[in-house]
Order: structure tokens, then C-alpha cells, then sequence
């Protein structure tokens, strides 16, 4: 991309706060993003190759929006925790593995977007985002979801399209999940703990394309009591 271009986008990036620069097959996190870190509230670079996401992203201390969707990141810079104001952080179709500790200081943030990375375990040491309302962890290669989701503060978790055969009764202790997702997975129909149809907040339980039959749920205890939580909240968004 020609200086020029680059340089009118900052200068446009400056007013604004926003910066926008996606499928122009970058190779890294543009250098020059640097003199604006007292102002840049988005940032996206989607759809380019950036391997790396240096260590300087933390010093973007007003970014409220940071979204690199189908780049080549396979790991994230401890850095990243300093984003004490970032509200949504968008990873999807990436390489990632793995995510650094601090991403339990992110206290602003409401929306965590990992689908399509190489994912295999859940991600701990999320427990400390009060704020957080979504996960997306779809087409990872995740096999349990463990006990310690129970400590999450989220409203929806997105597990659609992993190899999961393991689900632990805690899930169901999760004070605020009301949506989860885990269609096309490794489930059977024992495997679906019985607390969380009748004793969590769940109010959709969507797990179509597993290895039983969707209307076998009805079989389970506690299944009366999901499809009353799902029925009251289907009549009051209606």
C-alpha cells in the first residue's frame, strides 16, 4: 500500500478515532498507528496477514474497539491486557492457540470473538471480566467445557462446531449464561448434565448435529423446566 493512502488514513484516523484497513494483504500492525495512541478508539485490520500483533498495541490506552477477524495471529502479547477501556476484542480466523493470563485485566470488555482459531482447551482466567457478555469459541478444537466456567459473568457462550464429549454439572451454576451453543459436537445424550435443564439460567440450549436425537432431550429430568425458562423468554421478545 502507497504511503499517501496510508498517511490520508491517519490523517482521517486522527479526526475520527476510527481506523479501518482491511484486505490490503498487510503484513504486520502498521508502525505509523503509533502516533495515535492517545486517540484511537477503533481499530480494524481484518482480512490481511499480519502474523504478529506487537507489544506496543498496549499502549493504546483509549481503544474501546480492536478487530483483526482472518489474519495469521498465533499468539496474543501479554500487552494486551494494559486495554483497560476495550469493550470488543474480535479474533476470529486466526491461528491462536492459546490466550495470555491478562486477558483477566480487560475489565471493560463485553465481547470476545475467537471462532475459527486452533483452540483446544477453554480459556481460563476469565472469571475476572464482570462485564463480559459474550464468548464465540465456535470451530476451535475444544473436547470439555470444565468446571471453572461456572465462575463466568457471561450471557452467552458459542461452542458450535468443536469435538466437545465432556460437560462438567458446574456449567449450570453460571449465574448470568442464558444462551449456550454446542450444535455439531461429540455429545451423547448422557452426557448432558440433567442441572442444566433444571437448575441453571439457561433459556436456549441448542445442540442440533450431535450423536443423539434433539427430541430425546425430552426424556431428561428437569427437561419440563428448561422449556419453561425457554418459553417465557420467547414470549418476551415476541
Amino acid at each position: 500500500m502507497g504511503n499517501s493512502a496510508l498517511k490520508s488514513h491517519l490523517e482521517t484516523s486522527q479526526k475520527t478515532g476510527v481506523f479501518q484497513l482491511t484486505g490490503k494483504g498487510l503484513q504486520e500492525f502498521p508502525e505509523e498507528l503509533q502516533k495515535l495512541t492517545s486517540n484511537l478508539r477503533t481499530v480494524d485490520l481484518s482480512d490481511n496477514k499480519i502474523p504478529v500483533l506487537p507489544a506496543a498495541i498496549g499502549n493504546f490506552l483509549q481503544l474501546k474497539s480492536l478487530t483483526l477477524n482472518s489474519n495469521k495471529l498465533s499468539i496474543l502479547p501479554a500487552e494486551i491486557g494494559k486495554l483497560k477501556k476495550l469493550e470488543s476484542l474480535s479474533l476470529n480466523g486466526n491461528q491462536i492457540t492459546q490466550l495470555p493470563s491478562t486477558m483477566g485485566q480487560l475489565k471493560a470488555l463485553r465481547t470476545l470473538n475467537l471462532a475459527g482459531n486452533q483452540i483446544s482447551e477453554f480459556p481460563s482466567g476469565l472469571s475476572t471480566l464482570r462485564q463480559l457478555d459474550l464468548i464465540d469459541l465456535s470451530r476451535n478444537q475444544i473436547h470439555s467445557i470444565p468446571a471453572h466456567v461456572s465462575e463466568l459473568q457471561v450471557i452467552e457462550i458459542n461452542l458450535n462446531q468443536n469435538q466437545i464429549s465432556v460437560i462438567s454439572a458446574d456449567v449450570s451454576k453460571c449465574p448470568r449464561l442464558k444462551v449456550l451453543r454446542l450444535e455439531e459436537n461429540c455429545l451423547e445424550l448422557s452426557s448432558i448434565p440433567v442441572s442444566i435443564l433444571a437448575d441453571s439460567q439457561v433459556s436456549l440450549f441448542s445442540v442440533e448435529g450431535n450423536l443423539f436425537e434433539v427430541k430425546n432431550l425430552r426424556d431428561l429430568q428437569g427437561y419440563d423446566k428448561y422449556m419453561e425458562r425457554f418459553t417465557a423468554t420467547k414470549k418476551k421478545f415476541s
